[in-house]
């Protein structure tokens, strides 16, 4: 019995993604649909915009630091993240929940971020919001560190360094949030799996922070939810 409920409920699921309506969220364009959100730019007209279009791709600069955020508010959903690092290797991230824009360092909106620093993509990172993950102590650290604010273990490793491509070469990161729940996946490789989320949604946003990277797509698929494997 225990069986079929868990094919069901696998069955159930993935009707609800896939006769959900995927669409891009950048139009390789313009950044129609997001904002802007760097402090160094904000009392300098002269400084550099680290995010730009180029080729039809999403471009972070890297520096200086801040985010671009999508203007919606999203929730129950698949994010779909292809991206590269465009030269030298380093750090960037995708957040999702966001919401309080710069309530961590002066720069971090308050968010749950799915990593994209090289040979550590998938760790979650707590700012200002909080998830949980099996054996948290192994992978966060001792308890009486963890936190979601500044001077706080606030990173959770992920579950494998080893599933981002070579560098050059274009990763897929999935996020998908349902609930209270985040999940994520590298190349195809469930690199993270969060639950107990303390948001269920809010905007997503891309850093710059460490180094160039190109986006060739971010891709949204709703989500219908699911309650006691009913579709709702």
């Amino acid at each position: 019995m225990k069986t079929l409920v868990g094919v069901t409920f696998m069955l159930i699921t993935a009707f609800a993604v896939s006769n959900a309506q995927t669409r891009s969220l950048f139009n390789g364009k313009d950044f129609t649909g997001w904002h802007i959100d760097v402090p160094a730019m904000d009392n300098n007209d002269t400084t550099r915009n680290p995010f730009i279009v180029r080729n039809g791709m999403l471009v972070s600069l890297a520096d200086p630091q801040g985010h671009i955020i999508t203007d919606a508010v999203y929730k129950n959903y698949r994010l779909r993240v292809e991206y590269r690092f465009a030269g030298v290797p380093g750090n960037c991230g995708v957040l999702v929940h966001a919401s309080t824009p710069r309530a961590l360092y002066g720069m971090f909106p308050k968010s749950i971020e799915a990593q994209l620093m090289h040979e550590n993509a998938g760790d979650f990172w707590c700012i200002v919001e909080d998830v949980a993950v099996p054996d948290m102590e192994k992978r966060r650290g001792p308890k009486k560190d963890w936190g979601i604010t500044e001077g706080k273990e606030r990173r959770i490793k992920n579950l494998t360094d080893k599933s981002e491509k070579p560098l050059g070469e274009w990763n897929t990161m999935i996020v998908e949030c349902v609930g209270r729940a985040i999940r994520v996946w590298v190349n195809g490789d469930l690199v993270n799996s969060g639950f107990d989320c303390t948001a269920t949604e809010g905007n997503i946003a891309l850093q710059a922070e460490g180094s160039e990277v190109e986006f060739r797509k971010v891709e949204l698929t709703p989500i219908t939810k699911l309650t006691e494997g009913k579709i709702k």
